[in-house]
């Protein structure tokens, strides 16, 4: 038996066994002296490293959800001038997590709104945020089903608990029944703990009417804005141009 046949047994107990996948090219490049003995641990362990930073990369976005792997760099900026590039990249590098700082993305539809938060998600991903995507109404429709199975703890801690949540296309229709206060309750266990992301074609003057209730929107309203950066997008829209 090679000691190489030996040391597979040492690294799966080690649950080192992802090693095994460049161990070969690593000890051609020694035996042929491309590299000292320390280079060569060197090299075989940040393979390694870099093996389980993409394992857990690929799920954190699968975790995620998102509809689409967006990036930024995939983004038209000059297909609309108007909108505020600078301030977009600066929202991408992900700061306003560190703060438990919101972002709220305003406009009309085909805009981009969605493509930015997506692709700000997968920045955060990158940079080993745990982050959801979801729609307002599949937020809402999962929330409803819970109530019906007994298990709306649990599914309203996934939404208020996950480090960066992103909301796409709130107020796209009324809400109704409980879904002004599920929506108070996720903004107000999130509010300075956690950073969140909505998009909605409506202004932010217009999402007070959504909860029925003055009070109720108020109390709402003040927390989300609170530590917000809200962006105004507008221009042609990329899907009527298409």
């Amino acid at each position: 038996m090679s000691p190489i046949d030996e040391l597979v047994p040492i690294l799966k107990k080690l649950r080192l066994s992802g090693v095994l996948e460049s161990l070969d090219v690593r000890v051609t490049q020694a035996v042929d002296g491309e590299l000292s003995h320390a280079e060569f641990l060197l090299r075989l362990l940040t393979d390694e490293v870099e093996r389980r930073a993409a394992r857990q990369l690929d799920l954190r976005l699968a975790r995620a959800q998102f509809e689409h792997r967006k990036t930024l760099e995939d983004f038209n900026f000059a297909f609309n001038p108007e909108l505020p590039k600078s301030k977009l990249l600066d929202i991408a590098s992900c700061r306003f997590i560190d703060t438990k700082t919101n972002v709220l993305l305003v406009g009309p539809a085909g805009v981009g709104k969605s493509h930015i938060a997506q692709a700000v998600g997968h920045r955060a991903c990158m940079n080993g945020v745990k982050t959801l995507y979801l729609t307002a109404n599949a937020m809402f429709t999962a929330l409803r089903a819970a109530r019906g199975d007994g298990s709306y703890d649990k599914k309203l801690a996934k939404f208020t608990t996950v480090d960066l949540l992103i909301i796409d296309d709130l107020g796209l229709r009324p809400l109704q029944h409980d879904e002004p206060h599920d929506l108070y309750e996720i903004i107000r266990q999130r509010y300075e703990r956690r950073s969140t992301i909505v998009t909605s074609n409506r202004a932010v003057e217009e999402w007070f009417p959504l909860f029925h209730d003055e009070l109720l929107a108020s109390a709402a309203m003040d927390r989300l804005l609170h530590h917000s950066h809200v962006v105004k997008l507008s221009g042609q829209s990329y899907r009527t141009a298409a």
